[in-house]
């Protein structure tokens, strides 16, 4: 009984996860776990998409 439990709260997590990332990507976003201006505090790596914004 204790396996299903475990089972279901994972299905749900990773469901709840793919979820987000499938409305996010399709509202238009370029990079999901990054708010506004997140790239431009960071000096090193980031993902560029704040760094695209600044230029425009």
């Amino acid at each position: 009984m204790t396996d299903i439990i475990i089972a279901i709260i994972l299905i749900l997590i990773v469901g709840g996860a793919v979820l987000y990332i499938y409305k996010a990507k399709k509202s238009g976003k370029k990079c999901i776990g990054c708010p506004d201006g997140c790239c431009a505090k960071k000096k090193d790596g980031g993902c560029g998409c704040c760094e695209q914004k600044q230029d425009e």
